[in-house]
């Protein structure tokens, strides 16, 4: 259990990883784990178990309701995602939980840069910057 002196870090850290889960999509994590482990005191492999607990459906259920309220949801392909993303999400934590938590720390650094700098670039083409 977190000292209750930690109550505002996690609920402002839960906020944000919440408007920007709502306007870009992103797993939370990419928000949370950071801030757990940076801002918390959490473990890697802490930070990303509790970041795993935020991001079970019940969180997500608002903004799914409202994106299908505008017609933007695919049910079908969501089913189908989900149900790949359960056995990855499964082998992902044996897998992690098999690495030290500083080499789990660098892994998710690298993704999480290359994952922006493709944003980047695909952006600059759109906008024909590239």
């Amino acid at each position: 259990m977190v000292l209750s002196g930690s109550l505002i870090p996690l609920l402002v850290t839960g906020l944000l990883a919440g408007v920007l889960a709502g306007v870009f999509g992103v797993g939370g994590g990419v928000i949370i784990v950071p801030a757990l482990v940076y801002f918390l005191g959490f473990s890697q492999h802490k930070a990303t178990g509790t970041s795993l607990a935020v991001l079970l459906p019940p969180i997500g259920l608002a903004a799914v309701l409202e994106y299908n309220r505008h017609g933007h949801v695919d049910l079908g392909a969501a089913v189908v995602v989900a149900s790949g993303a359960l056995v990855g999400a499964w082998a992902g934590a044996f897998l992690a939980n098999k690495l030290p938590g500083p080499v789990l720390r660098l892994l998710f650094g690298v993704f999480v840069v290359i994952m922006g700098l493709y944003m980047i670039y695909g952006a600059a083409r759109k906008m024909e910057w590239l």
